[in-house]
């Protein structure tokens, strides 16, 4: 591997990023300036995340410590929609 991008869960976080941006536009108007853009950051995070990690990868420990946040955003993308 030698790229983030040969990563097979990178371009699949990507689309779904893209997926949830749309949906996320689509929301009632009183909910689309606060929980819209929650919903929007965290999707992106999850992918920004799998970047990180992939730098860190050379750290097991510390590799293993930012997957499990990578999870934990993953959980509250998914506790938003």
């Amino acid at each position: 591997m030698k790229s983030y991008r040969d990563l097979e869960i990178y371009p699949m976080s990507y689309r779904l990023a893209l997926k949830v941006h749309k949906v996320s536009i689509s929301i009632p108007k009183y909910e689309l300036y606060e929980q819209g853009s929650q919903i929007r950051r965290s999707s992106k995070s999850v992918k920004d995340n799998i970047i990180e990690d992939y730098g860190r990868k050379r750290y097991k420990q510390e590799f293993i410590q930012y997957a499990e946040t990578n999870r934990k955003t993953q959980n509250l993308s998914t506790s938003n929609l």
